[in-house]
């Protein structure tokens, strides 16, 4: 092709260049998020996270849509929401158009809380509330409302992920949405306990060497997770994210509470969660996975 022809080709359209855009997605939104440049154009660093938000997306829309229908109002807390991609896109694509609905970005650092708010203001998005505050002091926020009915964490950090759990269970949460991150504290655990786990059982092989120590590690921790919220009465299901490619933290975990104990599910969860605690020599956590 000649450069004269080159120069006529037409510039490609956003839709173009971002195939998956959701129809009636606020570019104005995704300019200030930096997942679009100032003159309209994808950035490239970012669209990574975007796939991920959207895919994530398609899982809650269905939740928050079941809550809606069934007592005509609906509310979210994305907990360590960060810069907030999750909670702005869900408000654009979900909230922004109903007359009901609140969502709520719970964030430890003041600073990312600022701009979120400054964000939420210059958008009009007038039912989304942003709290600097820690999990803790999430329980009894007087901002945050007595229950939530649809609890997020999208690769929260290490024990962020359990602190969201804490939040939904102590919020009587419907759903809880998880993408752990990062989870290091019970590779820790088993780290240190190492010499007895290894002359109990040969199974603890799958633990010698220091990486499959912290892929074990990161695999258990869902695992005790999972447990505890079926424990707890919710019905889980763990799935995939998004491709590998996109993500090596690609764990979905999705959590339904249920109306009834379904023939005694919880009390066997917890003696379950209480015996893979026992036999990996890592009861010092009961407090956080089973109490």
């Amino acid at each position: 092709m000649s450069k004269a022809n080159e120069k006529k080709r037409p510039l490609p359209t956003l839709q173009e260049q971002l195939p998956e855009l959701r129809p009636g997605q606020s570019v104005e939104l995704l300019k200030e998020l930096h997942i679009l440049t100032r003159e309209g154009k994808l950035n490239q660093d970012t669209r990574r996270k975007l796939k991920q938000v959207y895919h994530l997306v398609q899982f809650i829309e269905p939740l928050l849509a079941e809550v809606l229908k069934a007592r005509g109002d609906v509310t979210l807390a994305d907990h360590g929401a960060g810069k907030s991609y999750l909670g702005f896109i869900l408000y654009d694509l979900f909230f922004k158009d109903k007359a009901v609905g609140h969502v709520y970005g719970v964030e430890s650092r003041a600073e990312l809380v600022a701009k979120s708010q400054a964000l939420a203001a210059r958008l009009g998005f007038a039912r989304m509330a942003f709290l600097a505050t820690t999990v803790q002091q999430a329980l009894t926020h007087p901002e945050l409302p007595a229950t939530i009915d649809v609890v997020t964490a999208l690769h929260a950090c290490d024990t962020a992920t359990d602190d969201a759990i804490a939040f939904g269970l102590a919020k009587q949460a419907q759903f809880m949405v998880l993408v752990p991150c990062c989870q290091a504290e019970v590779a820790g655990v088993m780290r240190q306990h190492k010499a007895l786990s290894l002359s109990r059982t040969p199974l603890a092989e799958l633990w010698r060497h220091p990486l499959h120590t912290r892929e074990f590690g990161s695999q258990i921790t869902n695992v005790l997770r999972c447990l505890q919220l079926e424990a707890h009465g919710y019905s889980v299901t763990v799935t995939e994210l998004v491709g590998w490619e996109h993500s090596m933290k690609n764990e979905l975990i999705l959590a339904r509470r249920m109306a009834d104990d379904r023939g005694g599910a919880r009390a066997r969860s917890r003696e379950r969660l209480l015996q893979v605690l026992e036999t990996l020599n890592l009861q010092e956590l009961t407090q956080r996975f089973a109490v």
